[in-house]
């Protein structure tokens, strides 16, 4: 499976809208994403794990 790269765009209470590099939108909850991760933040998601790229 190949890396998939995220952006967040907007926090919603515990979801988070995430739209990819390619300009798929995605939601999920805060819980699922890496400590840290914040509007703006990148996050690579590769092999069901999320990782904080910046």
């Amino acid at each position: 499976m190949d890396p998939i790269f995220y952006t967040v765009r907007s926090i919603n209470g515990d979801y988070a809208s995430l739209v990819s590099d390619d300009g798929r939108e995605h939601s999920i909850t805060m819980f699922l994403l890496p400590e840290g991760a914040t509007l703006g933040s990148r996050l690579k998601l590769e092999s069901f794990q999320w990782e904080l790229i910046s």
